[in-house]
C-alpha cells in the first residue's frame, strides 16, 4: 500500500476508484465512506483522500466486509441435480458437472464433491489455490445439509446426533442439528458441520438407525443455495467471495 497523495507518479490506484470499480458506491460516495471512517486497508482505518492501494495485494474492507481484488478467475455456484457425478467426465457415460457448464476456454474444476445421489450446492472454479484451501480440513469451512431421513426420529435420537456419534473412522460432532419437520415415516433435519469425510452425513444417520432417503447441501460458509434452480449456475457475489477468502486465509 502506498500512503502518498494522489499524483501522476504515484503507485497503485486511488482507494475511492477501487471502491467504485468494485461496485461499492460512486467515487463521490466512496469518498464520503472514507471520510466517515468506514473503510479499512490492511487493518487500518483510512480517513484521508487520495490514498493509493494495490487491490491485488491490499486487504480492503468497508463496514467490516472484505472487498475482493478484481477477478481473474471464475467462481461459480451450481445446484447439482441428483444422479449427476461430481466429475468433469465419466467412463460409464453418466451425466457429469460438465454437462451443465457453458463452453469455457478455461479449465474448470469442482471444489470438493457431492455423492452422485446427493444434490445441491457445489462450487466450481479455475483458481487452484482457492479450491485447495476450501477443501483443506484445517480451514473448517462449515457446510449445511437438508436431510430427509427414514422413519420418525424422536427427540432422544436428535439429541444423540447433536452430541455427536462415533463412526468407523472416528467421532463426529455436528455444529448444529435442527428438526425441520416430522411426517409420514420420515423426518426432515438440517445439519451443519465443518468436516468433509466421505459420506459423513449418510453414515451419521445410519448410525442412529434412520438411513437418509434424500440429501441436499444447502450452504457452504456464507454461500446459500437459495432459489437457484436445479442444474443452474450463477457467479459468487462480491460479498460471498470476500467472506470465503477470509475463511480460508487468502
Amino acid at each position: 500500500m502506498n500512503d502518498q497523495p494522489d499524483s501522476p507518479q504515484g503507485e497503485g490506484i486511488r482507494l475511492q476508484k477501487v471502491l467504485a470499480a468494485a461496485g461499492i458506491a460512486s467515487r463521490r460516495a466512496s469518498e464520503l465512506l472514507i471520510e466517515e471512517g468506514r473503510v479499512e486497508v490492511n487493518g487500518r482505518i483510512v480517513t484521508e483522500q487520495g490514498l493509493r492501494v494495490d487491490p491485488e495485494k491490499d486487504t480492503i474492507r468497508v463496514d467490516g466486509s472484505r472487498i475482493p481484488s478484481p477477478r481473474h478467475h471464475l467462481y461459480l455456484v451450481m445446484n447439482k441435480p441428483r444422479g449427476v457425478v461430481s466429475t468433469m467426465e465419466d467412463p460409464e457415460g453418466r451425466k457429469t458437472l460438465l454437462d451443465y457448464l457453458p463452453r469455457l476456454k478455461e479449465r474448470i474444476f469442482h471444489v470438493g464433491r457431492l455423492d452422485t445421489d446427493t444434490e445441491g450446492l457445489i462450487l466450481l472454479t479455475n483458481d487452484g489455490e482457492f479450491a485447495h484451501r476450501m477443501a483443506h480440513p484445517s480451514y473448517e469451512v462449515p457446510k449445511t445439509y437438508s436431510v430427509q431421513a427414514a422413519g420418525v426420529m424422536d427427540n432422544r435420537t436428535l439429541k444423540r446426533l447433536e452430541k455427536g456419534v462415533t463412526l468407523d473412522d472416528g467421532p463426529v460432532k455436528p455444529d448444529k442439528v435442527k428438526l425441520v419437520s416430522r411426517g409420514a415415516n420420515k423426518t426432515l433435519v438440517e445439519v451443519s458441520l465443518h468436516e468433509g469425510r466421505n459420506r459423513i452425513v449418510r453414515r451419521m444417520f445410519d448410525t442412529v438407525g434412520h438411513p437418509v432417503d434424500r440429501l441436499a447441501r444447502t450452504a457452504i460458509g456464507p454461500v446459500r443455495l437459495g432459489t437457484l434452480p436445479v442444474g443452474e449456475i450463477r457467479e459468487l457475489t462480491r460479498e460471498e467471495l470476500g467472506e470465503l477468502l477470509d475463511l480460508v486465509g487468502m
